[in-house]
């Protein structure tokens, strides 16, 4: 044996000239090669996962359906006139307040014009609106009176500083219901009544 030779390698003792496992705790057998899928078989285990994956999303959005249904459920939609009194109700806790009063019942005044009718009452002066309701059919010419000196007065209290008495700020909130009351539901013409009339035997 060559004396220079970096590494000994000394032979595992063998058993009738064949190595054991169990003498040589020795790397463990090979097994049997595993076949991978290739070709369509991928396309089709990926197609399965993915159909699995939509069916189970179905039905986990039907059970939270289900559970939270009757939360979810758009709340009911209040007419403009309820929404209208609900607001001057509320306006009358401000009473003390000329000012953030006539704003509060004015506002809410002029956005139930806009809901019930399309006027386009917020966004524009009382000049502007007042100009503009002349040509509407809307309302009629005692609550176009009405609402013009409404408007006019409430103007007075936000921008004139005018400081009226509390009876004028009541007579002010019951205008204002007045004219919701007056016209939260479409008028029925003559003909309308004529028809549901009964005809009288001959």
């Amino acid at each position: 044996m060559n004396s220079n030779s970096p590494a000994l390698i000394v032979p595992p003792p063998s058993t009738g000239g064949v190595a054991t496992v169990s003498a040589t705790n020795d790397i463990r057998g090979l097994k049997d090669p595993v076949q991978i899928p290739q070709g369509l078989s991928w396309w089709l285990w990926g197609g399965l996962l993915i159909l699995a994956a939509l069916i189970a999303r179905k039905h986990l959005l039907r059970l939270l359906a289900k559970l939270f249904g009757a939360k979810a459920a758009k709340a009911p939609v209040v007419p403009p006139h309820v929404r209208a009194k609900r607001r001057l109700q509320a306006a009358l806790g401000h009473i003390d307040d000329p000012r953030l009063f006539c704003f509060e019942v004015s506002e809410t005044l002029r956005v139930y014009l806009e809901e019930r009718f399309q006027l386009r009452a917020p966004e524009r002066t009382t000049e502007e609106f007042l100009s503009e309701l002349q040509t509407s059919s809307a309302l009629n010419r005692e609550q176009k009176q009405s609402l013009a000196e409404f408007l006019q007065s409430c103007d007075l209290v936000k921008f004139a500083r005018f400081e009226p008495t509390e009876s004028a700020l009541r007579e002010l909130h019951d205008a204002a219901l007045r004219l919701v009351d007056e016209t939260q539901f479409d008028p029925v013409s003559l003909s309308a009544q004529q028809q549901r009339q009964p005809v009288a035997n001959r």
